[in-house]
């Protein structure tokens, strides 16, 4: 079982997060009281709370806050309401829930519960390979999110990527980070999103006026992160973000029966459909690929 500690870490919900050691952190925040610092980005702070109200209650809520540097920035405060307004408006149990929100001034942060297990690019980052029905899995109740979101605000996820999906110790999965999202009229371009590792899963109409971004550039990014999930690697290893844009637009990824012998053609089918360049050639919604994915699933039980 891991610690409290760990737990929150790894739910944190913005890439580039880095642990550090828990210190004191004194008063409040609203109604919370803050009882550590749990990890820090460029953007924002996660502290482990409770209400501050019933001392005796069990610490199980995260919340982050911009950082105090990043107050007066609009696109920092955007995305802060972003997350606070989709979180609160989506049920599902695999959409991060945000709970409550200060998000109409400073310090501007977000409530949400504590998520056990770890990421998806952690379990990646130990050597370890998920078997090929729960990569498919993962990869299923990640759709099912990203369906949740679409159905309930029209929206996608625009960050999908292994370091956004919590993973539970029986497997359940639940979507973080919804700071990104965006309906596909305010669609952003590439060079304004700050986290450049996102890149490595980021469909190619993003970083192009040629085509509209809709719910299939996340399948896109879906589709990248399952050809991980089952590979160990990323459809595209360019060193640079430019290069990285010129795979996603020209280069097909390697077979994944090539660099992941044994896997079924029907598995490899729809994930190079979900890498498809042209987003007309992917399925059209998540509904579509959970629906494909289910019984590939329990084709599969066993399978390494």
């Amino acid at each position: 079982m891991t610690t409290t500690d760990q737990v929150t870490a790894a739910a944190l919900p913005r890439l580039g997060l880095k642990q550090k050691p828990p210190r004191k952190v004194l008063g409040r925040l609203g109604p919370w009281q803050l009882l550590r610092t749990l990890g820090e980005g460029s953007m924002t702070r996660v502290y482990l709370a409770r209400p501050a109200e019933a001392e005796s209650a069990p610490a199980a809520y995260a919340i982050k806050s911009l950082r105090r540097e990043w107050w007066n920035d609009p696109t920092a405060i955007e995305m802060q309401r972003r997350e606070a307004w989709v979180g609160q408006r989506v049920n599902s149990p695999h959409v991060v829930s945000v709970l409550s929100a200060g998000v109409a001034a400073p310090p501007h942060y977000t409530v949400m519960p504590m998520l056990e297990g770890q990421t998806a690019a952690q379990l990646l980052a130990t050597g370890h390979k998920p078997a090929l029905s729960a990569a498919l899995w993962i990869a299923r109740q990640a759709a099912q999110g990203l369906d949740a979101i679409w159905q309930s605000v029209g929206m996608t996820h625009g960050d999908v990527k292994p370091a956004n999906l919590m993973v539970g110790a029986d497997g359940h999965t639940t979507l973080l980070d919804l700071g990104f999202c965006e309906t596909p009229r305010d669609a952003r371009g590439w060079a304004e999103r700050p986290v450049v590792g996102t890149l490595r899963y980021l469909a190619p109409e993003r970083v192009t006026s040629a085509t509209t971004v809709d719910v299939r550039s996340d399948l896109y990014s879906l589709g990248a992160t399952l050809y991980e999930l089952i590979t160990g690697r990323p459809p595209h290893d360019g060193q640079t973000p430019a290069a990285l844009i010129q795979q996603h637009r020209t280069e097909r990824p390697e077979c994944l029966r090539t660099v992941a012998p044994g896997t079924p053609k029907p598995v490899a089918s729809l994930v190079h459909r979900l890498l498809s360049k042209d987003p007309m050639r992917r399925p059209a919604t998540p509904a579509e690929v959970v629906n494909e994915l289910a019984p590939l699933e329990i084709e599969c039980f066993g399978l390494r």
